[in-house]
């Protein structure tokens, strides 16, 4: 669902106690279109002017910054850390959102600073203003080409946006809402007919009240009774009471147990299709139906390139696989061209130069059938015999090679295989810079002139703490799992991975004790979630003690061996993950 009028209105409401009177100690812009207010006692205020998902919150998710802060996030450092914020305005039921902030100024004189959110789709943005509304800056420059209306300019008075030549659904009175009804074309459907008269509302609200009032959600004016549009009229005052009154609810819409869509009020029009979800606020609500899309669209923005290596050499390497297996089919016939020599060389004389082929008993099978051999017509009959003997020492000898060459190729082809997956997982900009170093490591990637600076951080495992208090270690990327496993962990710990399917090294501390089973079962819960087999339903997964897991010689990084394990078959648990993590 949009973030309509509507649902920001029940998130200014939530969030303004929250606020009010609260110092921002830090501001962070941790994407191009996030920023995100670190306020004393620990709050964090995510504003953000992203097209496809426009919002503010509180939230809990810690995002990764770059090396070098944006000229924007500079610049709203030196305009609102330690401001205080005034109040928490919505003008006019618009989807904007206003933070009124005290300041102070390098003299010492208060001040006012305003940062207004417009989440207005594609036209989103977030434009910082002085005390007298004037334009500091804002995160998209809007200019006469672009708009001839409206422009967003450093210097310029701020304006709000053209508001629609149609009224707020709350300002709607009954005799208004039935002289529209009457006047409106029939055969509309009632949620377009909603949504061409009043603003303030999203399709899936507008839908939601047709299927409170018909039954189904494409229904159109035509088909209304007099009892009918008496109903529409009612089940419409309805929520243009408890916006009024700002009574709202905080549901996600699941389905499978992945977020589908969010609302403020409760959705009955999917019935059983889709799970209803009541959240205790609009900010966790909003943590957990986004993240796996901002993860998604990290994934899309930082890993393209990175996928596109990775891809590109497993594609290259399976064809080469390909062919490898059909060369070394072709050497397991190498047999029949030695008999075909020696077949030769017993009946050189009888033969002569010139033919292109010869037929004679065959001395190899048991009923002495007769075997026609091909010749080379410009070659005597000692050079066919050699030429076949050649033959069968190259495809003696190309065995031995291929085998060698299809097991390098297999491992590299699950190498880049894992390396898929460590991007599938990646959370933060230092997961995407240790990949691509270790990309570059493995000569898939080469170093182009001057670098990009990045991060000096470094990436610590995940940690989690089962339900009996052991900690758990999940690696990020396989130098990370040679790391956790071969030196950082314990010889008694236990090593989890998931069987013959690519995920992360995952240790589970055991600090020398015996690990009841419900721990070692969660443990593998958060093995199998962090594997290729996150979606599956039933997922075996190998444990044993550290001390029986080797690494051989010259493998590929997150590559090793394990002889005698257990393994335990579990469901992948995002929810118990999730709870178990230590942030």
């Amino acid at each position: 669902m949009a973030l309509d009028a509507v649902c920001l209105q029940a998130v200014a409401n939530e969030l303004r106690p929250q606020l009010l009177g609260v110092r921002i100690d830090k501001v962070q812009q941790p994407a191009r279109d996030q920023v995100i207010l670190l306020l004393r006692g620990n709050l964090r205020l995510l504003l953000n002017a992203g097209a496809n998902s426009p919002r503010i919150q509180l939230t809990n998710l810690l995002r990764d910054n770059p090396a070098e802060p944006p000229m924007f996030c500079m610049l709203l450092r030196k305009h609102l850390v330690g401001a205080r914020v005034a109040s928490v305005n919505q003008p006019n039921m618009e989807r904007l959102l206003e933070l009124e902030l005290d300041v102070t100024d390098d003299f010492g004189q208060p001040g006012k600073r305003y940062l207004v959110l417009e989440a207005i789709g594609r036209r989103s943005n977030l434009v910082l203003l002085d005390g007298e509304r004037r334009i500091i800056d804002c995160l998209r420059r809007v200019d006469a080409e672009m708009s001839p209306e409206r422009q967003v300019l450093p210097g310029l008075f701020y304006e709000l946006p053209v508001s629609p030549q149609k009224p707020h659904l709350t300002a709607v009175t009954q005799e208004d809402f039935f002289v529209r009804l009457a006047s409106a074309n029939p055969e509309r459907q009632l949620d377009a007919f909603l949504l061409d008269n009043f603003f303030g509302i999203s399709p899936l609200i507008a839908r939601e009240l047709a299927f409170r009032t018909t039954g189904e959600t494409d229904g159109h004016i035509f088909e209304l009774s007099a009892a009918q549009k008496e109903c529409f009229w009612q089940k419409t005052e309805e929520l243009i009471k408890a916006v009024k009154e700002n009574n709202f609810t905080a549901v996600c819409l699941k389905k499978d147990g992945k977020p589908q869509d969010f609302s403020y009020l409760s959705i009955l029009q999917y019935g059983a299709a889709m799970e209803s979800v009541s959240y205790e606020s609009f900010s966790a609500l909003m943590d957990d139906f986004y993240e796996s899309r901002e993860r998604s669209e990290r994934m899309r923005q930082r890993g393209q390139d990175l996928i596109r290596t990775a891809t590109g050499a497993h594609d290259r390497l399976v064809r080469k696989l390909a062919q490898q297996e059909r060369d070394y089919a072709q050497t397991q016939n190498r047999e029949e061209l030695r008999i075909c020599g020696d077949l030769i060389t017993a009946n050189l004389y009888r033969m002569e130069r010139g033919p292109s082929s010869f037929t004679t008993e065959d001395f190899y099978a048991e009923d002495g059938a007769a075997r026609t051999i091909a010749l080379d017509p410009l070659l005597t009959p000692q050079q066919n015999a050699a030429k076949y003997y050649k033959r069968y020492t190259k495809a003696k000898t190309a065995e031995k090679y291929l085998r060698e060459q299809m097991e390098i190729a297999r491992r590299d082809t699950a190498y880049l295989e894992s390396v898929l997956e460590e991007i599938r997982e990646a959370e933060t900009e230092q997961d995407f810079l240790d990949i691509r170093s270790e990309l570059r490591d493995a000569g898939y990637l080469r170093a182009r002139g001057k670098e990009k600076k990045e991060l000096k951080r470094a990436n610590k495992p995940r940690e989690f703490r089962t339900s009996g208090g052991f900690r758990v270690l999940v690696g990020r990327n396989n130098r990370q799992n040679d790391q956790l496993t071969l030196k950082t962990a314990d010889h008694r710990d236990l090593w989890l991975h998931t069987q013959k399917i690519h995920g992360s090294h995952v240790i589970l501390c055991t600090q020398g004790q015996e690990v009841p089973a419900d721990d070692i079962v969660e443990a593998a819960k958060i093995a199998a979630y962090f594997s290729q087999a996150r979606e599956s339903g039933n997922v075996p997964v190998d444990y044993t003690p550290v001390k029986n897991v080797k690494k051989p010689a010259g493998a590929r990084p997150g590559m090793v061996i394990y002889p005698t394990y257990q393994t335990v078959n579990v469901l992948p648990d995002e929810q118990l993950v999730k709870k178990l993590l230590r942030k």
